[in-house]
């Protein structure tokens, strides 16, 4: 019969022992952000942050309302523009066409680049072609064949060279 009146009492001293533990597990830390909202953390708040905003810590005293009451208010004058609604819509709308027109250009430039390095590489096959000597035809617009002269082929060369001196 010791058994029984043994067990309730180790059930209470159990539920006590979980309180405890439950209370040490709460957040240690509360501080208000430069954004004006209080913070709860078991870590403390970032490095730079003055001790006037620090609300809660370990081993320090809870600070009295009229303090919270006065970070609050002072947090609320330092509110970032554009707190309305329809402004920071604004904003994000502002910034998204901005992401896209430059999105567009980055686009628009790499496709230059492409196209470029394309008639750059066009342009060396065929300098390569009359750098090595072969005879080089061409259909004229009576759809004749007939064969470059040096001159003409001198004078294709020099053009070549001058389109290649924009590709380096």
């Amino acid at each position: 019969m010791t058994q029984t009146p043994l067990r309730p009492l180790l059930r209470r001293l159990a539920g006590i022992a979980l309180l405890c533990c439950a209370g040490m597990a709460q957040a240690q830390f509360v501080w208000i952000a430069p954004n004006g909202t209080r913070q709860y953390s078991d870590q403390p708040p970032p490095p730079g942050t003055p001790a006037s905003k620090i609300l809660k810590a370990p081993g320090r005293p809870v600070a009295p309302m009229a303090a919270l009451d006065e970070t609050a208010a002072a947090a609320a004058v330092v509110k970032p523009k554009g707190s309305t609604l329809a402004e920071r819509e604004a904003d994000y709308r502002k910034r998204a066409q901005e992401r896209g027109e430059a999105e567009r250009k980055a686009e628009t430039q790499a496709q230059g680049a492409a196209a470029k390095r394309e008639y750059c590489d066009e342009m060396r096959k065929s300098k390569r072609a009359y750098d090595s000597g072969i005879r080089i035809k061409e259909v004229g617009k009576d759809g004749q064949q007939r064969v470059l002269t040096d001159s003409e082929r001198g004078q294709r060369m020099a053009g070549l060279d001058k389109a290649l001196a924009d590709c380096r």
